[in-house]
């Protein structure tokens, strides 16, 4: 059956990509009342890593009035996380009931997560075309006017106008390559692999949903247990210190999964029941976050490194503030240029508090205390609470991108 979009078909937005923060983007946007196309390369559900979320992308569920369903789906609940981290102390955490707001987020099989989040922008109204290529953005005059695109099966290329374009493409960065925007943090070049486990051990009560993180001389293992009864494990390495080993990525995981303290335990007798998957995990952020008629959201944004579990948390509290903006701008299209450089300096904020902490948490030379006394340097300053609260806080992704952009709507 042919498409209803046909050629020069016209839209409020066009969103490339159909992930988290794509559909949330769209999802918000048609609930505004603006008519909404996304374009997705694949077909859903499909498979993604990043299965690890945290509380600060619980407003933005909460807004698409999904926090029933997600709860529905049965995911592993995620209370917090145990860390064997820094100087020989043992293992310690954090839960996120210290951070105040929620008490916990999930642990989730991207594939049902990332397809609940589409299948939501779709009842809102958004037109949704999966398996559709696209090829580059339109100009006309300087400014972004739409996209070109093919769907599968047909050599047509189509048409879609916007008023304003949404790249919201991941790590193709689609628009970043365009613009040569993709700026990258060359002391996080790492790389990451990864498999899935059954059989392993899981602690009790409310930690039984912890993240497990455990850092090795050079690099740090993830285990999360998902709620299919299988546990991802997976093993993240500079990527200069992979090429210096000599050894395979499978060669390496292994040899240094021997070598854990915390997760070998937790893995005693279990098996080993998929292949490996590899990433590079390279860090960027691009150099410009919109422009005439186009803005980025998500990784089409920029990456940080997995560490703290914040990307699904920074697409969707990018969705939100986004989406806001979007809506200004197109109800008062003199104020694009004015509400996108405060979307584009919120976001920064948050990111770059994110990067500095992921830089300082690499440094496993330190005792806890000095992260809990680092979180509360960047986020409480005047020290109003404990140190243990605002490192629960940090690791929470509950401050940032829609603090900042609340504070402009009140003044």
């Amino acid at each position: 059956m042919e498409s209803p979009v046909i050629a020069d078909d016209e839209f409020d937005v066009v969103v490339i990509g159909g992930g988290p923060g794509g559909a949330a983007t769209a999802g918000l946007l048609a609930r505004k009342g603006h008519r909404v196309l996304v374009l997705e390369r694949e077909k859903f559900p499909r498979y993604h890593i990043g299965e690890s979320l945290i509380t600060g992308l619980m407003p933005t569920l909460e807004e698409l009035g999904l926090l029933e369903r997600l709860e529905a789906l049965g995911f592993t609940k995620k209370y917090g996380g145990t860390l064997l981290w820094g100087k020989n102390q043992g293992t310690w955490g954090f839960r996120f009931t210290e951070s105040a707001l929620y008490d916990h987020a999930y642990q989730v099989r991207r594939a049902d997560f990332d397809a609940l989040l589409l299948t939501r922008a779709r009842e809102l109204g958004v037109t949704v075309l999966e398996e559709t290529a696209v090829k580059g953005p339109v100009f006309e005059g300087g400014r972004v006017v739409g996209v070109t695109y093919t769907q599968k099966g047909s050599k047509e290329v189509r048409t879609a106008r916007s008023r304003m374009l949404v790249d919201a493409s991941g790590q193709t960065h689609l628009l970043g390559r365009e613009f040569d925007l993709v700026r990258y943090h060359e002391d996080l070049r790492n790389i990451a692999t990864w498999s899935y486990w059954q059989g392993c051990n899981l602690y009790g009560g409310t930690k039984a949903g912890d993240i497990v993180a455990e850092n090795r001389p050079s690099g740090w293992f993830w285990f999360i247990p998902l709620h299919d009864g299988t546990v991802s494990v997976g093993y993240v390495t500079p990527i200069d210190e992979y090429k210096a080993s000599g050894k395979t990525l499978e060669e390496l995981y292994a040899d240094e999964l021997l070598k854990t303290e915390e997760i070998s335990t937790l893995m005693a007798g279990a098996r080993r029941v998929t292949g490996f998957r590899n990433i590079k995990d390279w860090s960027y952020t691009c150099e410009k976050f919109h422009g005439p008629g186009w803005a980025l959201v998500g990784d089409a944004a920029a990456f940080i490194d997995p560490l703290l579990s914040t990307g699904v948390t920074l697409a969707l509290r990018g969705a939100r503030a986004l989406a806001e903006a979007v809506d200004e701008a197109l109800t008062d299209p003199s104020s694009e240029t004015e509400i996108l450089d405060w979307y584009e300096k919120s976001y920064r904020t948050f990111l770059d508090s994110v990067l500095d902490f992921v830089r300082f948490f690499y440094d496993r030379t330190k005792h806890k205390e000095d992260y809990w006394d680092k979180a509360q340097a960047q986020l409480d300053p005047e020290k109003l609470r404990p140190r243990e609260m605002d490192f629960a806080r940090m690791l929470s992704g509950l401050t940032g991108i829609d603090d900042i952009f609340d504070k402009r709507k009140a003044a």
